[in-house]
């Protein structure tokens, strides 16, 4: 591993290219999960034959033009800035006139050996935990229910293991009474300071809850962590600093809060523009990272060919768990708390939080647009499977997708604009 100032760039290179590359060499040390060996050959087949594609021919000269499929798999960066447009777009008029706030919620890195062996389960932690924390604080300070957007990054600027949520929280909410608009002042929302203390609190909680009812999982070095006096430890240990909650200043304006999120919410681990070489003599992969602790300079860094995929492979989301379902307004009028049967134990308007529904949805195509040439044949590789993430395709469920928007206590009397929706990315 080596790092160094950055320079330009001499040729485009994408990651399927060095997945291309680097794969045949990896898998002759390494075994892959099934769901990982789906994500790279999904990668490593887009835009390829192997995946078929759409002819056409110009009406003027009669050149024909292939244009190979997209892989469509959501940790492909070559597949994601057209479906960052298309987000863009169908989501502009559900944003709000008012401020917004950036809350960042991260956790401590000595957790990072535990949640990559139970993903799933702290990634639902980490939303709920942090989504409710903010929820909290606008029921107690502000008297009103808040809307909050979050999307989850699990990598640094060197693909190293850094979880953290980034939250994008409403300047106001609906009053609790339902009798209209409760506003934050303008440039200021909570106490940070604050926030860190009840996340931890409940982060903690929440993992001691997964550890009584023995739903995490310990193997290799992190065994010893299944006897109930060395998890224990590790909690006190994780839980005795201070763990950073950041908030930024509040965005300009609804325009400012959707280009942001439209950057962050189809956002993988590496996008093709920071890879800058790919040596296959020495078996390395040189890419662009900021670093933040010299003034967010520009530097480059050299990884191994094995190094590279490994630390690609820490980002790679569990399987069937949701990266971005739609944003949607709440309903004009939900019922009272304790008139909605749950599933989640006695009514309590105080535990009406956002739930997370991990499910599985269809991504956008991302071919090139050709609407100036005719169609002349669609093909696909009678070797290639059927659906372009190369695994046998499942029906989408649109419906998995929806966040149980947050309800009010009483009834509101007036239309319901604020919205919770819990991302990952």
């Amino acid at each position: 591993m080596s790092g160094g100032p950055a320079t330009g760039r001499s040729e485009r290179l994408t990651l399927a290219e060095v997945v291309r590359a680097a794969l045949p060499v990896y898998i002759q040390h390494h075994r892959l999960q099934p769901h990982h060996w789906k994500v790279l050959r999904a990668i490593m087949a887009c835009r390829t034959p192997q995946l078929g594609g759409h002819l056409y021919q110009c009406g003027h000269c009669g050149k024909e033009h292939f244009v190979p499929h997209s892989c469509r798999n959501r940790h492909c960066p070559s597949c994601q800035g057209i479906n960052s447009t298309d987000w863009l777009a169908r989501q502009a008029e559900v944003l709000l006139p008012i401020p917004y706030f950036h809350l960042v919620f991260t956790l401590p890195h000595d957790l990072n050996p535990l949640i990559q062996q139970n993903q799933a389960k702290l990634y639902d932690l980490l939303f709920a935990t942090a989504s409710a924390t903010p929820l909290e604080f606008g029921r107690n300070n502000l008297q009103a229910q808040i809307g909050v957007t979050a999307v989850l990054h699990t990598w640094s600027q060197t693909l190293l293991d850094h979880y953290h949520l980034h939250c994008i929280v409403t300047g106001g909410g609906l009053r609790l009474d339902g009798l209209g608009w409760k506003s934050a002042p303008a440039h200021w929302l909570f106490p940070v300071r604050a926030l860190s203390v009840v996340f931890r609190a409940k982060f903690r909680d929440g993992l001691r809850a997964l550890f009584d009812a023995g739903q995490l999982e310990f193997h290799g070095q992190l065994q010893p962590l299944s006897q109930h006096y060395q998890f224990d430890r590790l909690l006190r240990a994780v839980t005795r600093p201070k763990w950073v909650v950041y908030a930024k200043r509040p965005f300009p304006g609804a325009k400012a809060v959707l280009a942001y999120l439209s950057r962050y919410t189809h956002r993988v681990g590496i996008t093709n523009h920071r890879i800058r070489a790919l040596d296959s003599q020495h078996q390395t992969v040189t890419f662009d990272y900021k670093d933040y602790a010299d003034a967010s300079h520009h530097k480059l860094m050299t990884l191994g060919w094995d190094e590279f995929l490994r630390r690609f492979r820490l980002h790679l989301l569990p399987a069937r768990f949701v990266k971005n379902p739609p944003l949607r307004p709440a309903r004009k009028s939900s019922p009272p708390c304790q008139d909605r049967p749950s599933s989640r134990g006695a009514a309590n308007p105080d535990r009406c939080l956002p739930f997370f529904s991990p499910g599985r949805r269809r991504h956008g195509h991302s071919c090139a647009s050709q609407s100036e040439l005719p169609l002349l044949s669609s093909t696909r590789s009678p070797t290639a499977p059927r659906h372009p993430s190369l695994a046998h395709p499942r029906p989408a469920h649109p419906d998995r997708h929806l966040m149980t928007p947050p309800v009010l206590h009483p009834p509101l009397t007036v239309p319901t604009l604020a919205f919770v929706v819990l991302l990952s990315g």
